[in-house]
C-alpha cells in the first residue's frame, strides 16, 4: 500500500554522509549491456489513530523560537503521517482561543488490521470548500544524540520579518493537544532560519514523530476501496486519498517575509542564503524555450555533485562557489545537478545564480526505494525544492535519472510521479523531462507513456560502453542516437550525460586515457556540444572503481583535479 502525506516544507538538507549522495552514479551499474520509535511528546502505549480516532486542536499564542539551519546536520528518512479528523484552526487568532468548527479533511487513513486475514475498506469521497491549515505529523529516523527537527524553514537574502503558521504540541492531565501558533520573528541577516522547530535526544538510533503544520486547499478527495490481506498480527495499512478539481496546489505553509530596515538584536546564527523568488536569477541561452534546452557555444552543461572528490563528504559552501566560479570561466552556460542533498540548492544553485549559469535540476529515486511522490526521499527532494522558491534559476526539471533501465520505476510509476511532481512544484513553469538511454526509449510503453509528459526528450548517451566507437567516433556516435531519440517523440533532444573516462580498461575500441578523453570530448563538441551536458567535473574517486575517473579538469582547466 502507497500513502499519500501531507508534509510541511522541508529545510534544505544538511551535509550528508557519502553513503546519501552515491546516486550521481548509479546509472553505470549496467551499462556493461548497451527499530524502536521515539516520540517527543507523550503518546498513550499501544495506541493506533485510525478513522474513528479524534484528536483535539486548539490555537494558542507564544513566542517563536529560532533555530538556525547548522552547517552540518545528519540528512535522515523522513515518513510523513496525519490524523484523520481534525479541528479546523484558523491561521491567526487572538490567544486563547479554542475554535469549534470540525472539519474533516482528506488525510491518510491509517488502518489496523488485528488479525491475520482478508479486510476490506470502504471507499470515500471528501470535498473542501475552503483552505485549511491544520496540524499534521512528520517522523524522522535520526542517531543517537541531540536533534533538532519540523519548525517552518524560510529562506531569507536581508534583514527581515518572517510571519508563518508553527505546528507544535502541548501535553495537560495526560492528553496531547496539537495546536497552530502564528509566530512572527525577526530574522537579523541573510540566512536559512527555521522557527519553532522542536529539540530532543535520543540515547539509540530512533524514529522521532513531530507535529507539522499543513495546508489543506480546496477541491474533491477520494480514497478507493482498498482490499488488504493481512499476514501477521496487528497488521497497519494506510490508506491514501487522490485529488481532482484541485483549485490550487498549497501542498506546504510557507512564511511570509517582510523585509525590515533596522537590525534586530538576536543570538541566532544563519548559514549563507539561498535566493528567494525575487533574487537574480539565471539566465537562459539565446534560443532556449520550453522545447528547447541547450546553449549557444559547443559545451553547453556539466554535471556537479558538491561532494569531496577524494572521500565523498560534502564540500563547503565556499569550496562550491570556487568551483562554480571554474565552471564559468570554461564557458559552460549550464550546470546540471541530480538532487538536493548536501546543501545542494543552499550552496549550488546561489553559486550558479551569482555566476549567471543556468540550472538544471534533479530529482532522484534511489534503487531500492518506491517510485512514489510518497516515498520520503523523494518527498523531501521536492519539499527542498518548493522552500527554495527560486524557480526561475531552474531552466530544465529531471525527474529520475535511469530509474526505468535499472528496474526503480516501471514506465506508469514514473509517470504517475513526473504528473505529482508537476502538480507539487506548481511554481516551476519551466520543461520537464526524465533521464533514460536510447534503449530504453525505443521501448514501446516507454514512449507512449512518457512522450506526452516530457517537453523535451532526456537521456544519458556514453559512447564509450559501445565497443565499436572509439574516441575520435564518439561525437558521430552520440548526434546519431540523438537523431534516433528525436524521431521516438517528435521532440528536442537533450542530451543529459556523456563523456569519456581518463583512466581504465579498454572496452573494445573504446579505450579510456588522457589523449583519448581529449579526442571523444572534442568530436562530441563539434557534433552536438550545444545541446549536450558532459561529465563530469571532478574525479569521484570515492565512487567504485568502475564508477571514477570521468573528470574533465585536464580539458577545462579545473584546479581540483
Amino acid at each position: 500500500m502507497k500513502a499519500t502525506f501531507f508534509a510541511a516544507a522541508a529545510a534544505m538538507a544538511g551535509a550528508a554522509s557519502a553513503a546519501n549522495h552515491r546516486h550521481a552514479h548509479q546509472m553505470f551499474a549496467k551499462r556493461g549491456h548497451a527499530a524502536s520509535t521515539g516520540f517527543p511528546f507523550p503518546v498513550p502505549t499501544g495506541e493506533v489513530c485510525r478513522p474513528g480516532c479524534t484528536t483535539i486542536y486548539k490555537t494558542i499564542t507564544g513566542e517563536a523560537t529560532l533555530v538556525p539551519v547548522p552547517v552540518t546536520t545528519v540528512t535522515s528518512t523522513s515518513t510523513n503521517y496525519s490524523t484523520v479528523t481534525i479541528t479546523r484552526s484558523p491561521t491567526v487568532v487572538p490567544s486563547p482561543v479554542q475554535t469549534t468548527t470540525v472539519v474533516v479533511v482528506p488525510t491518510p487513513e491509517v488502518q489496523r488490521c488485528p488479525t491475520p486475514g482478508t479486510y476490506t475498506f470502504p471507499a470515500t469521497t471528501l470535498t473542501v470548500t475552503d483552505t485549511t491549515t491544520v496540524c499534521g505529523a512528520a517522523s524522522t529516523s535520526v542517531p543517537a544524540g541531540t536533534h533538532t527537527i519540523g519548525g517552518v524553514t524560510t529562506v531569507v537574502t536581508t534583514q527581515t520579518t518572517v510571519t508563518c503558521p508553527v505546528a507544535t504540541v502541548v501535553t495537560s492531565g495526560g492528553v496531547t493537544t496539537s495546536t497552530i501558533v502564528q509566530t512572527e520573528y525577526v530574522c537579523p541577516t541573510a540566512g536559512t532560519y527555521t522557527i519553532g522547530a522542536h529539540t530532543t535526544a535520543c540515547a539509540t538510533e530512533t524514529v522521532i514523530v513531530y507535529p507539522t503544520a499543513t495546508t489543506i486547499v480546496p477541491g474533491t478527495y477520494t480514497k478507493p476501496e482498498v482490499v488488504v490481506t493481512a499476514t501477521k498480527t496487528d497488521y497497519v495499512t494506510i490508506c491514501p486519498y487522490t485529488s481532482s478539481g484541485l483549485l490550487t496546489s498549497t501542498p506546504t505553509p510557507s512564511a511570509v517575509n517582510t523585509p525590515v530596515p533596522a537590525p534586530a538584536s538576536s543570538t541566532a546564527t544563519a548559514v549563507p542564503a539561498a535566493p528567494s523568488s525575487s533574487a537574480p536569477s539565471a539566465p537562459s541561452a539565446p534560443g532556449n524555450s520550453k522545447t528547447e534546452v541547450g546553449g549557444d557555444n559547443d559545451h553547453y552543461a556539466i554535471t556537479y555533485g558538491p561532494y569531496d572528490g577524494a572521500t565523498g563528504q560534502c564540500k563547503s559552501a565556499d569550496q562550491v562557489k570556487k568551483d562554480i566560479a571554474q565552471i564559468k570561466a570554461a564557458k559552460f552556460q549550464a550546470v546540471r545537478i541530480y538532487g538536493t542533498d548536501c546543501d545542494t540548492l543552499v550552496n549550488v544553485v546561489p553559486a550558479c545564480v551569482e555566476q549567471g549559469l543556468q540550472v538544471i535540476a534533479g530529482i532522484f529515486v534511489k534503487p531500492g526505494q518506491q517510485c512514489s511522490i510518497n516515498t520520503p526521499e523523494v518527498k523531501k527532494q521536492v519539499d527542498d525544492l518548493i522552500a527554495m522558491n527560486n524557480w526561475d534559476a531552474v531552466r530544465l526539471l529531471v525527474i529520475s535519472n535511469e530509474s526505468i533501465m535499472n528496474g526503480v520505476c516501471s514506465a506508469s510509476e514514473l509517470a504517475q510521479l513526473i504528473k505529482d511532481v508537476k502538480t507539487q512544484c506548481s511554481g516551476y513553469q519551466g520543461p520537464v523531462t526524465i533521464a533514460e538511454t536510447l534503449n530504453i526509449w525505443q521501448q514501446k510503453e516507454v514512449a507512449a507513456t512518457m512522450c506526452p509528459l516530457v517537453d523535451v526528450v532526456g537521456a544519458n548517451i556514453h559512447a564509450i560502453f559501445n565497443p565499436n566507437v572509439d574516441a575520435a567516433g564518439a561525437g558521430d556516435f552520440v548526434k546519431g542516437q540523438m537523431d534516433i531519440l528525436k524521431d521516438i517523440c517528435g521532440k528536442n533532444v537533450i542530451n543529459l550525460e556523456t563523456g569519456w573516462k581518463n583512466e581504465g580498461p579498454c572496452n573494445g575500441k573504446a579505450c579510456p586515457g588522457p589523449s583519448d578523453q581529449q579526442k571523444a570530448i572534442s568530436s562530441i563538441r563539434e557534433k552536438c556540444g550545444s545541446t549536450s551536458v558532459f561529465f563530469s567535473f571532478d574525479n569521484e574517486s570515492w565512487k567504485p572503481t568502475p564508477d571514477q575517473r570521468w573528470g574533465l579538469g585536464a580539458i577545462f582547466g579545473f584546479s581540483s583535479q
